[in-house]
């Protein structure tokens, strides 16, 4: 193993910390990575919230927690970050940016800063919205890695800037339009400039004129979640860049609600909203009143540990629990409508499940145009469908058996990229 920047020591055995924003769709993918790291005998810390406490303990990992930074909730965002209460749309994503990932950093800099003080590492290892980690790296001229557990945001060199939910164009004039877009970008993101740039000053760092991406994307490494044909293909992806598949470690012991047997020699429909906005009328009711006289059983996550209820009645055919086991529950799915989330999406596809996205906010609506694109997901194109427009795209993914043979497809490509011990391999030869 090489040294780099004062960073390292040589040795079989590296130093290394993690750091996911305290999301549960950012820390899952990245406590597999520190589970594949820790059983390829490295020292690993994870710097969260302290909500995952108890999993990071469980792979073997130490927790490093949030201090100075917030250490919020990511079920009521707003009870920490008051300007996120009743946002949605384009306008949610920047303040989301700006108040959680920019604001924040300052204080996530000072907390690595003491950690570092307290027992250094010879790598540092973060999401692409942890923008307080890219800052210490600077900093510290630290090797720092990217780990992306999003669709990748990076700049582009053909079709239109990622995060819009637009498919590259194929004729002139769409191509025309790819390129305005992405002349854009600067003007587009720079309610994020002033932000950026006062976060750098705070930690003592000099004025630079970047965008997000080019901040919080290590020039180094950068290890992505998913694969290239849930990146429409691209070509213009730099080196340093490397698809893993799915990021995903050994689950939790299963807790199985009570009805769980319900679901023998049934057909399984699984909805899921995700962790953030939870609103069970934006897509679970739609769906629950489209598949109300359905002969598949509805499986549905609040996507709230404990909240095993919905504030409206439910059909007969339908179960609800807060947080459902993947590893068990999608085996034995045969759709998913999803809102999008990236994790939900790849576990689904990784089983070969065709999906239906209804992605309203932040990064969904790119997600679903993604798995669109590849053939496996009917788009809704609205985070709040109609129960009219939900029954007809389920009519359309059962009829059309191109949708389950594109999911089939991703799977096995996903599953040929090595997963989180490929990722682990990656990171651990950066020290």
């Amino acid at each position: 193993m090489r040294t780099s920047g004062g960073c390292g020591t040589i040795g079989a055995m590296a130093r290394i910390l993690l750091s996911p924003m305290p999301f549960s769709g950012h820390v899952a993918p990245l406590l597999a990575v520190a589970e594949a790291l820790v059983q390829a005998g490295h020292d690993v810390r994870v710097y969260t919230g302290s909500a995952f406490a108890d999993a990071v303990t469980r792979i073997g990992a130490r927790l490093v927690p949030w201090e100075q930074a917030p250490d919020f909730d990511e079920n009521d965002l707003a009870a920490t970050f008051p300007r996120l209460r009743g946002r949605k749309g384009l306008w949610q994503v920047f303040v989301n940016l700006t108040e959680v990932m920019i604001k924040t950093a300052p204080a996530q800099v000072a907390d690595l800063a003491a950690e570092w003080a307290r027992e250094p590492w010879d790598v540092l290892a973060a999401d692409e919205t942890s923008v307080g980690v890219a800052l210490f790296a600077e900093q510290s001229s630290c090797p720092h890695v990217t780990i992306a557990v999003l669709p990748l945001n990076l700049t582009v060199t053909s079709g239109p800037p990622s995060g819009m939910g637009l498919l590259p164009g194929t004729t002139p004039l769409m191509r025309t339009r790819d390129a305005a877009l992405r002349a854009l970008v600067p003007v587009l993101s720079s309610p994020l400039s002033r932000p950026i740039a006062r976060a750098r000053r705070d930690v003592g760092l000099p004025p630079a004129r970047l965008t997000f991406e080019k901040v919080v994307f290590s020039t180094e490494l950068v290890v992505a979640s998913g694969c290239r044909s849930l990146d429409y293909g691209r070509t213009d992806r730099p080196e340093h860049l490397t698809f893993v598949g799915r990021l995903a470690g050994s689950p939790p012991p299963a807790q199985l609600p009570p009805w769980w047997s319900d679901l023998d020699g049934r057909e399984v429909v699984h909805v899921t909203q995700g962790t953030q906005n939870i609103d069970p009328t934006d897509l679970i009711r739609p769906a629950l009143d489209a598949l109300a006289d359905d002969d598949a059983l509805v499986v549905v996550s609040t996507g709230v540990r404990g909240r095993d209820e919905l504030p409206f009645p439910v059909p007969r055919n339908a179960r609800v629990a807060g947080i459902l086991p993947y590893a068990e529950l999608l085996p034995r799915t045969d759709l998913m409508i999803t809102n999008g989330g990236w994790g939900g999406t790849l576990a689904a596809l990784s089983h070969g499940i065709p999906l239906i996205v209804g992605g309203g906010d932040l990064d969904k609506p790119e997600v679903a145009a993604r798995v669109s694109w590849a053939g496996a997901a009917a788009n809704l194109r609205t985070g709040t469908p109609s129960a009219e427009a939900v029954r007809a795209a389920v009519w359309r993914v059962r009829s059309d058996p191109d949708y389950r043979a594109a999911a089939r497809r991703l799977a096995a490509e996903l599953a040929d990229l090595g997963g989180a011990a490929r990722a682990a391999e990656l990171i651990a030869a950066q020290a």
